[in-house]
């Protein structure tokens, strides 16, 4: 099989032909105090790179703990305004309720239902509430070895 000769195959001459040789005929012995390094100067350079490392990522992680309570000071601020409108739009739904009910019931009558009503809700989240808080605590007690 015959590959067609084509400039666009093959990379381009880069002349390495004028360059000077690497020639290492005298490595520096060990031990004598030239240039060679020595194990202890190794070490304290490796132990000095730690220090650099451990300084470099303790700044960072304090930055970033920094922008993290930056950005979750603001998520605080905008959820605690949201529950509390949504608190008072349930409380504009309950008083509209009784108001609605009240041509049917009288203003005694709805007030007691939507009471009930909201008591009954209030009573089945506590009960949902306290199964799921006993299943954590079965859960973490056993050490994770039951399914949910």
């Amino acid at each position: 099989m015959n590959l067609p000769e084509d400039d666009r195959i093959a990379p381009p001459d880069r002349g390495d032909d004028d360059l000077p040789a690497i020639e290492d005929d005298n490595p520096a012995p060990a031990g004598d105090g030239g240039d060679a390094r020595s194990l202890r100067d190794d070490v304290e350079a490796l132990i000095e790179d730690g220090r650099t490392y451990l300084e470099a990522e303790l700044g960072y992680q304090k930055t970033r703990a920094a922008f993290v309570a930056d950005r979750a000071k603001g998520a605080v601020i905008f959820g605690a305004v949201a529950v509390l409108l949504g608190f008072l739009a349930l409380v504009g739904l309950t008083l509209g309720l009784i108001i609605a009910l009240a041509p049917y019931l009288t203003a005694w009558g709805s007030s007691a239902l939507v009471v009930f009503l909201l008591l009954l809700a209030a009573g089945l989240s506590m009960r949902a509430a306290s199964a799921r808080w006993s299943r954590l605590m079965q859960a973490i007690e056993s050490g994770g070895r039951e399914r949910p």
